[in-house]
This record gives structure tokens, sequence and C-alpha cells, in this order.
């Protein structure tokens, strides 16, 4: 299991924005539904080849990514994971009928996936400390990187935005310092994409 600081805090931050704004982008933390498309965009990014793949969607929210793949009609069989135990139960209903998608809270009933993708997860940490935080992102990679066969992709905020714009509770993260640790830790192959107007990063680990 993974250390987090503070659990609860995180769970209680998340659960306010699922129970204030629903199954919508901002019920996941997100500004708009166009930033959300382009952040996902970035993280399929990983995906190589036509399928069919399993992908595990960690940190699932209320599922949105799945209804995306599906847009896409891309060959992959989706798993969806959320610590947070409302917004998997919204993602139930949100998806009710698609028998072939799974949502789960229980990380014991994660397996292992060809692809392994995270949006958003890292931005929150509330008043715990800046160090703290990143040794529990470092976890969470590590995390990543053992569900995942192919390769797993994560974004972050960036600590390269506009400082009159940034919040104490927020996660700036250093791209260069994240890129370097998954070189050191998962793989050669390693993508950082800081090239999407966003005030975020995401890095792609290809284990093939």
């Amino acid at each position: 299991m993974t250390r987090i600081p503070d659990l609860k805090q995180v769970k209680e931050y998340f659960n306010q924005r699922i129970q204030e704004h629903g199954a919508s982008p901002r019920g996941s933390d997100w500004n708009s539904e166009a930033s959300q498309q382009v952040r996902f965009e970035q993280l399929l990014k990983v995906i190589e080849g036509t399928g069919p793949f399993s992908l595990l969607d960690y940190g699932c929210g209320w599922g949105a990514l799945a209804d995306t793949l599906a847009q896409k009609n891309i060959g992959v069989h989706y798993s969806g994971y959320d610590i947070l135990e409302s917004a998997i139960l919204r993602a139930r209903q949100v998806h009710s009928g698609k028998t072939a998608l799974t949502f789960t809270s229980d990380e014991k009933q994660l397996s292992v996936y060809d692809y392994v993708v995270q949006s958003g997860i890292f931005n929150y940490r509330g008043d715990q400390s800046f160090e703290a935080w990143t040794g529990y992102v470092e976890e969470v990679l590590n995390r990543l990187n053992s569900l995942s066969r192919k390769g797993f992709s994560s974004n972050f905020l960036t600590k390269y935005s506009d400082a009159d714009h940034m919040r104490p509770d927020l996660y700036y993260a250093d791209p260069g310092y994240f890129f370097d640790y998954c070189m050191r830790h998962f793989s050669k192959n390693v993508a950082l994409l800081h090239d999407y107007r966003l005030y975020d990063f995401t890095i792609i680990v290809r284990k093939e």
C-alpha cells in the first residue's frame, strides 16, 4: 500500500467536488470539458498499436475517460479505480448497463493491465508539505509501474505555472525531476509532454 499523509483530507476534498458538480469536469476538479479532453489526449499517447488492450484508469472519478475511449472507438477493455467510494458509485450510475466497464474502490481487486493512466490525482495536497507529497507521488508511480505491462502515463500541475495563479493547497511538480525519476526507475523509453498549452505536463513511460 502507498503511504499518504492524510487520505481523509484528500477524499473529503474530492467528495465535495463530485457532490457539488456531479458527473462533469468540475466534478473531477477540472475547469472545463475542453481542458479535460486535451489531458486525455496526452495520456492516451501511451497506447501503441491497434489493440485490443486492457487499460486501468487509476483515479477514474466518475469514468469520463471511458466515454472518450468509446468515442474514439479504441479497442480497450476498461477498468476504473478510485479511492473515493462516492465517485465509484457515480461512475456505476453514469455507465449503468455498460457491462464491458468495471469500476472499483477496492485496490485489492486490481490485477495487471497492458496500460495504466492517471489524470489529476496528484494535484491536491491540502496542507501537507511539498516534500511529503513528493514522496507519495513517487510511491504511486511505482504502483502504476507494477500494475502495467506495456506502459503508463500520468499528468501533473507544473511548477512553471504563473505564480499569481498558483494555490498553496495544490502540488506543482518539477517536470525534470519526474522525467529523471521515471528514467532511472522504470524505463529508458520515457516522454515528457509540456507543449499542450495548459499549466501541466504529462509523463509517458513505455516498457517495450
